[in-house]
């Protein structure tokens, strides 16, 4: 029975390597697969890549996807979903019908939460609608599990405002257990950097 599953971390906690692992044991045992990334992003150009080098080509997605009628009628073993926070909850609602109706199963990976501890759209509606939710850890640098990140600027001044999306930058971004995120919202300064 095929199910849609939600894969959560903060930055930095291996989402884009599990998922092209996963998918790697799919296409090993040659069963069809579709791999997608948000057009967001504008660095991936169409391939997944993870910081530890190991990368697949994938689709790209942004709002005006239709994954239902882009995967009904495809005979595929599994869909999976990089930066699944970047999904609409219509598309949420897509995938789930994919699920559901196809029997084909999805497997989204993405943030649970922006740098102001907000839930991004496609991950609200992730937690709300699939049907096994995991997360990956990271670590803080006390050594708790991270479950926030904050956005730091260039001089270290952790950034309480802003836009939610903010591609590239990957060193701006923080991750950190709850206790120390709250004390850097507070302090406007990042610990452990």
């Amino acid at each position: 029975m095929a199910k849609l599953y939600f894969y959560y971390s903060t930055m930095n906690a291996g989402k884009s390597t599990a998922l092209l692992q996963a998918a790697y044991n799919y296409t090993e045992r040659g069963m069809a697969t579709r791999l997608f990334i948000a057009r967001l992003d504008e660095r991936a150009d169409g391939r997944i890549a993870s910081r530890i080098g190991i990368e697949a080509d994938a689709s790209r997605f942004d709002a005006e996807t239709n994954f239902w009628d882009l995967l009904a009628a495809e005979r595929l073993s599994c869909v999976f979903i990089d930066e699944a926070q970047f999904l609409t909850k219509e598309q949420v609602h897509q995938l789930a019908r994919v699920v559901d109706e196809a029997n084909i199963p999805v497997m989204c990976y993405g943030l649970r939460t922006d740098f102001r501890g907000e839930l991004f759209p496609g991950s609200s509606a992730l937690l709300a609608w699939a049907d096994t939710l995991s997360e990956l850890k990271t670590i803080c640098h006390c050594g708790r599990k991270a479950t926030m990140v904050v956005r730091v600027s260039p001089e270290g001044i952790v950034e309480r405002d802003g836009r939610q999306i903010e591609i590239g930058g990957n060193e701006r971004y923080v991750s950190l257990c709850r206790r120390h995120f709250s004390e850097a919202q507070t302090s406007g300064q990042c610990p452990g950097r």
